[in-house]
């Protein structure tokens, strides 16, 4: 049939022409729910995501304490008398701190229930009445009234991550004679659930309840510190050179399609890379974030490159025709007008590549970045781990306490690419030239 079109509009007016345009319309609908569809799907997932993670880890900020009152016995801290710091380092804190809680519940004196109380403290009791007696040595043959850790289980259990359930069937490593302290050491109001400063001011530890993600944050900042400052001046300058004064051949083409397969390459390639050259063969120091900084420069660097190069493209012709028809040479056009005008592209693209070095696992796995290192580094060249690797070795804790820990390790990272991304945004706002 032979379609008829109105004059007035130009539109198909038979019936085989309606059908062919509602088939389109319905496909159109049917693309844009599809569309929809899957942009909700993305966010559902995200937000599940989320909600597991904060779910899991919220109640890492906080800890478990038990106030005791520490009868500082020079005989225990410092037999020798002299106040030495030495000596006061090696004092017995432990004995301290057992007969601080022993003193709560005087009642307890069978030598297994002995144990069995004792063990609802953590070391980091004693670690707490150490830190105060060599910050003051005057408490000395006095007492103090101080908040200190409890045990990972016990901890747990305050937190709701234990049942007593559980306690009564034998599936946790806290008796119910454990049960019994703490439920009269809480009835007399001696447990607290106070903010953990463990978490944001140490390093990692072997015990849940003291460890933290200090030293890999420090060992995060380090290592992308010296990303930052090999990959930025070498890609740039490779972006500068490949987009305003390389010549145009084959040559030039071979850098380029090399360039955009190095963006491409596994991560953990570029950990072999460091493994095989940066460690066996210049013996840089493993486990270091001078190693793991160099890893990530190279594995950094193509992505910085294209980034700059799509920024310095951005530059409209005219800036660079304009500064030419002055008198500029070619290398004040590039490094007076159309640099600056592409350094916000150039920053972002930076920020952005910093933000995927900073997730990354598997190569600094390779160069060894995945030892257990419990004080925080002071330099580049100090043993140290990273935030990714700390989440990594958390999650292969059996401990239940380590479980909160992951998750807030992972709030931390978040929390850092955030703020990155929100630096890159800025940056991008704020300089951003409309042409």
């Amino acid at each position: 049939m032979t379609d008829l079109v109105d004059r007035r509009t130009g539109a198909h007016t038979s019936d085989d022409a309606a059908k062919r345009l509602a088939k389109r319309y319905a496909s159109e609908r049917n693309f844009r729910a599809l569309g929809l569809g899957a942009v909700m799907f993305a966010i559902a997932a995200l937000a599940m995501l989320l909600y597991t993670i904060i779910s899991d880890g919220y109640s890492a900020f906080v800890t478990t304490n038990v106030t005791v009152t520490a009868q500082i016995d020079a005989e225990l801290v410092d037999p020798n008398g002299k106040r030495e710091l030495n000596d006061l380092r090696r004092g017995d804190y432990i004995n301290v701190a057992r007969r601080a809680i022993r003193a709560d519940l005087p009642e307890v004196t069978a030598r297994q229930d002995l144990r069995e109380l004792y063990a609802l403290l953590s070391d980091g009791a004693s670690v707490m009445i150490r830190d105060r007696v060599l910050k003051d040595p005057s408490l000395i043959g006095q007492s103090i009234t101080l908040k200190v850790p409890v045990s990972s289980d016990i901890d747990m259990f305050n937190k709701g991550r234990i049942e007593e359930s559980d306690i009564a069937s034998g599936n946790a490593r806290i008796t119910p004679k454990q049960l019994g302290y703490y439920k009269q050491l809480d009835a007399r109001g001696l447990i607290s659930t106070d903010f953990n400063g463990w978490f944001l001011s140490s390093g990692d530890s072997r015990q849940p309840e003291l460890a933290g993600v200090w030293g890999s944050v420090i060992g995060s900042i380090l290592t992308l510190a010296i990303t930052l400052a090999l990959a930025f001046p070498l890609g740039v300058a490779a972006a500068v050179y490949l987009e305003e004064f390389a010549p145009k051949n084959k040559w030039t083409d071979l850098i380029e399609v090399n360039i955009n397969n190095l963006a491409a390459v596994p991560s953990i390639v570029f950990g072999l890379l460091g493994l095989a050259v940066f460690l066996q063969f210049f013996g840089l120091p493993r486990s270091a974030p001078l190693a793991g900084g160099v890893v990530l420069a190279l594995m950094s660097l193509p992505i910085i490159i294209i980034a700059s190069r799509a920024a310095l493209r951005a530059v409209p012709p005219s800036i660079r025709q304009a500064a030419m028809g002055l008198g500029a040479s070619r290398l004040q056009v590039v490094t007076h007008h159309v640099l600056p005008l592409a350094m916000p592209g150039i920053l972002t693209g930076t920020i952005l590549a910093l933000a995927h070095a900073l997730g990354e696992t598997a190569p600094l796995l390779m160069i060894g970045m995945v030892a257990f290192i419990v004080d925080t580094p002071h330099s580049v060249t100090d043993a140290a781990t990273v935030l990714p690797v700390q989440i990594y070795l958390w999650a292969d804790s059996p401990e239940r306490g380590f479980v909160e820990k992951t998750s807030a390790a992972i709030m931390v990272l978040l929390a850092f690419l955030l703020a990155m991304n929100a630096i890159a945004i800025f940056l991008r706002k704020k300089f951003e030239r409309k042409w």
